[in-house]
């Protein structure tokens, strides 16, 4: 016999081991002959990394379509594997050296250090595989892969050297991400940015040679409201470090205030008076009119949007910090360096970018100090020579124009530092060359985005991409596979020996100084001092852009490569459809051709899960203290509950509100289907294998097998359409609803009966259901499923393996019989509930204006409507009766009369107080919700809160009216 509870602690680690000690779910596992494949990769997980809901969601879905998909006897191969997280392993490591007071990562140096981490990789990495076999997760964990193995690491090497010999990698000058406390380029994905309190300060650029002009300002009309005569144009900003390496200010050319100087000079309000720099007054479609004074100092090297102004204009770039965002300390002398800089405004060529970078232009007075002390020093220079624009305080004083205001800040996600924009050397992919197929791929079709709208997003990265900056300032990950020569020539290749190969050749085969060096070298036996490598680690995202087809063996031909790729679906999350998606789009239709030359899509369908949210619909974060762990929540209520609360609430393009009561409202729903499967037990349910359900007699019995068949229906489509809440939603009517709630009662009466041959049928035929229902519900609650099955029969195989439900059965009549009859208890159950009837309380059911089929129904469920709905008899009438609740049913009325059961006069007097009282709130949040200043000011929770106390209100409201009419009708 079944135990009375289901205990999740103990089943789920049982059924772990049966599925792993049968090898469940490698490749291929249950594929029945000449089955087309069906493939997912899992979006590798970082090895730092343990289970989060995002986790627990993005791979619940996955599981649904592996497990359903198994069962309909394809070819399946969820993909596993671990990303090596470059930043966020190297400062593990690094935190667990101090901690241990062993010698730093400089101190030890790079091999030493590289080997620590794949010592702390052995013991502590890989932690959240663990925990996604507790989620239920069936990848072939035999397959497992990480991004730093030496089979991925072979694909990276080969892709490396394969575009950079197309020219579509390359090395260079560009604005980077900056975070200055691990020294390091970090990718957009790796900032975080945050409102915080900041300021803009207002300063003054005095005109070259104290050239006046007259600055006139005009309302919406045209109408002067400002004319005065002025030797400055004033700008404001909110970073006053940056100004010393100012190359220009812009101006709209619409703005008809600077018309008159466009084109001058302007003079930079900060360092030694005799060395002010001059930088010109230039056009661009930048700057808005109607923000600050209209005018913007552009900062090429320190500032995005600057950077965009300053490549269209031609303006210089300097470079103002170091790696630790100090102001730089290295070069000639200021005096030096602001004469060049003038040279270079005043002749109108620009040299090279690494000649400009040269140029130091922070003062010896600013050299060296962290970024926001220069920032202190520069601002009270600029206010004691009387530079800062000024207003008038409360007495009339002059003083600095300062706006207190809010800024959006960017910090590093890991570092917790302000992340600054940096002009840096680092190695880029041409993402516009390779940006056309992914493009092609997505438009024509061979790609389907779920939801559609993800498109857009899709569409938009790549219309407007920039070069990718592959490279990073680390220790641990894929190092650069390039060598420098003496000169500073660069070789790519696979190897340090093909590199020098490369060298070599190309040195002895130029005339000139570094001939002879390279052949000294090569006679004294010294060829390793002939090259450096770039010390440079690549992103961590490059290796993951390669996951599909790497992980299957590329660059060699496997038959797992041959059989897998292109893969099915990819499951992932929105907020990386730029930084992964996209670029394993790219490099998959890149590296991956058929037979005729073409690009093949990694995948051929993309579903973008939405975010999972705490129950009122804010973003989990540990600084807000509201984030769930999907472990506890396993711990407590069982992974098949917190599976099913996130299928069922997986609406498409919907956040999912995760209330822990919503999980436990699910564990009550396994608790049904476990109680429904003890009642069979109790009651000689057993498979039959000779049943079929064509052969079954009993109306119930046809009435449960096509609602099966149309459940299996609509939850196959369901799932094949990545619809899962539909399908969820499906399996939980049909299990709760209609095989819980009413099957099971329906059939009490019969296993209580004398006749043997329906109660043999219904035993039969109710086992066969279950058993269906088992393996519908399995890719949603696979450990409950797969000990009901293993329990309530003696099977070859588990439930992993089994067939997925299909039938074509279907007896309208049968269904619509008992639908019909599960309408009117239902509709009475409601009267007796809305009315306050006692339970024990007893009435005859009258029925008006029944028709042939009615009546007959009447009379064959007469025994089942009377013990379901407390009826004492049913007796039909040509005119209701006064003092009953009436109930529609099709084209009869069921009147129950109430007169006698309740005091109608004082069940509508509490009815009609709870109108009131209702109406009352209603009243009061509807003015709340309707006032503008509330729903901009309050917090967004309360907001949401009271709107769904409102919309319960309305339900309940209707609710009471209801009742009301039928106190009337039975009055």
């Amino acid at each position: 016999m079944l135990d009375k509870t289901y205990d999740s602690a103990a089943v789920e680690p049982k059924i772990a081991k049966t599925w792993d000690d049968a090898d469940a779910f490698r490749a291929g596992a249950n594929a029945k002959r000449g089955a087309e494949p069906f493939t997912i990769v899992i979006p590798p997980p970082n090895v730092t990394g343990s289970l989060h809901m995002g986790h627990a969601l993005n791979n619940t879905l996955q599981d649904i379509m592996v497990r359903f998909e198994r069962m309909r006897g394809k070819d399946v191969l969820w993909q596993p594997g671990m990303d090596h997280a470059g930043i966020a392993t190297q400062m593990v490591v690094e935190r667990q050296l101090a901690e241990r007071q062993l010698p730093g990562r400089r101190a030890m140096g790079r091999e030493a250090f590289v080997d620590k981490v794949w010592e702390w990789k052995a013991e502590s990495g890989g932690l959240i595989f663990n925990q996604l076999k507790r989620l239920g997760a069936s990848c072939d964990w035999s397959r497992e892969r990480f991004t730093m193995d030496e089979g991925l690491s072979k694909a990276v090497l080969e892709v490396f050297v394969t575009l950079y010999k197309q020219s579509l990698i390359y090395r260079g000058k560009r604005l980077v991400n900056w975070d200055p406390k691990f020294e390091t380029a970090i990718s957009d994905m790796e900032v975080e940015s945050k409102e915080v309190d900041g300021h803009m300060w207002h300063f003054k650029y005095p005109l070259a040679g104290g050239e006046t002009y007259t600055y006139v300002e005009k309302d919406a009309d045209g109408n002067v409201t400002l004319s005065e005569e002025r030797d400055y144009i004033s700008i404001a900003t909110t970073r006053p470090e940056t100004m010393l390496g100012d190359g220009a200010v812009a101006v709209h050319p619409s703005d008809e205030r600077y018309a008159p100087i466009v084109g001058k000079l302007c003079e930079i309000p900060v360092g030694p008076k005799e060395h002010r720099r001059l930088i010109p007054i230039i056009t661009d479609e930048y700057p808005e009119k109607d923000f600050g004074s209209g005018a913007v100092k552009i900062t090429g090297a320190h500032d995005f949007n600057d950077y965009q102004v300053a490549k269209r204009n031609d303006i210089p770039l300097y470079r103002l910090m170091d790696t630790k965002a100090a102001m730089r300390d290295d070069g000639e002398p200021y005096a030096v360096c602001a004469a060049q800089a003038l040279a270079i405004t005043k002749s109108g060529k620009l040299p090279s970018e690494n000649d400009v970078d040269e140029i130091n232009l922070v003062p010896e007075e600013y050299r060296g100090l962290d970024r926001m002390a220069a920032r202190a020093k520069i601002i009270e220079a600029i206010n004691a020579e009387g530079l800062s624009v000024t207003i008038k305080d409360a007495e009339g004083n002059d003083i600095p124009y300062v706006e207190k205001k809010k800024i959006m800040q960017p910090f590093g996600d890991r570092s917790g530092v302000v992340i600054e924009p940096m002009l840096t050397d680092q190695w880029f992919v041409d993402n516009k060359a390779l940006a056309g197929p992914a493009l092609d791929a997505v438009r024509d079709g061979r790609t389907n985005f779920v939801p559609k709208n993800w498109e857009k997003t899709y569409f938009n990265w790549l219309e407007n991409i920039e070069p990718w900056c592959i490279s990073r300032q680390l220790w641990w990950g894929h190092q650069i596979p390039a060598w420098y020569g003496p000169d500073g020539q660069c070789f790519v290749e696979k190897s340090e020996e093909e590199a020098l190969d490369a060298a070599v050749q190309h040195y002895l085969a130029h005339e000139g100084p570094w001939k002879a060096w390279v052949q000294e070298k090569l006679e004294n036996f010294q060829p390793g001092d002939i090259l450096t490598r770039d010390e440079d680690v690549l992103d961590t995202w490059f290796s993951s852009a390669l996951w599909p087809f790497s992980t299957l063996g590329w660059p060699d031909k496997t038959p797992e490569l041959e059989r897998y790729y292109p893969t099915s679906v990819l499951v992932t999350g929105f907020d990386i459809i730029p930084f992964w998606v996209v670029r394993m789009m790219q490099m998959g239709l890149h590296f991956m051709k058929d037979a005729e030359g073409n690009g093949v899509a990694p995948f051929h369908t993309i579903y973008i899960h939405a975010l999972v949210r705490d129950k009122n619909g804010n973003k989990m974060s540990k600084s807000k203290g509201n984030v769930i762990d999907p472990l506890e929540l396993i711990d407590e209520y069982g992974a098949d509950a917190l599976r099913f609360t996130l299928a069922i609430m997986a609406a498409q393009g919907r956040d999912v509100k995760l209330d822990p009561a919503r999980i436990a409202g699910y564990r009550n729903f396994g608790t049904k289907l476990w109680n429904a499967t003890r009642f069979g037990e109790m009651n000689g349910v057993a498979r039959d294998e000779n049943f079929k359900p064509e052969d079954a007699k009993l109306t119930v019995n046809r009435w449960i097998l096509t609602e099966l068949s149309r459940t299996a229906a609509e939850v196959t489509t369901a799932i094949e359409t990545q619809r899962f809440n539909e399908a969820a939603g499906a399996l939980y009517r049909f299990v709760w609803n209609q095989v819980c709630d009413w099957y099971v009662e329906l059939l009490k009466p019969v296993f209580m009966g004398e006749d043997e041959q329906a109660k043999a049928e219904a035993q039969a035929c109710m086992a066969y259901v279950m058993e269906k229902a088992y393996a519908l519900l399995h890719p949603f609650m696979p450990f409950m499923t797969e000990e009901l099955w293993a329990h309530t029969a003696t099977r070859d195989g588990l439930l992993a393996h089994a067939d997925w439900p299909v039938s074509d059965f279907a007896d309208d009549g049968a269904a619509d019989e008992i639908n019909w009859l599960i309408d009117i208890v239902s509709g009475l159950r409601s009267a007796r509930s809305e009315m306050n009837v006692p339970p024990s309380a007893t009435a005859p059911l009258i029925v008006v204006g029944a028709n042939e089929v009615t009546a007959f129904r009447m009379r064959q469920h007469d025994a089942a409507i009377r013990r379901l709905a407390r009826v004492e008899s049913i007796e039909p009438a040509d005119v209701a009766p006064k003092g009953a609740a009436q109930i529609v049913v099709g084209e009869a009325t069921a009147c129950l009369p109430l007169g006698n059961l309740i005091d109608l006069a004082a069940e509508k007097a509490r009815i009609e107080k709870a109108v009131v009282k209702t109406e009352q709130e209603m009243e009061r949040l509807n003015k709340k919700l309707s006032n503008e200043k509330f729903i901009a000011n309050a917090d967004p929770e309360v907001v949401a809160a009271d709107r769904e106390r409102y919309a319960e209100l309305e339900i309940q409201q209707a609710n009471l009216k209801t009742a009301l009419v039928r106190i009337a009708e039975a009055g």
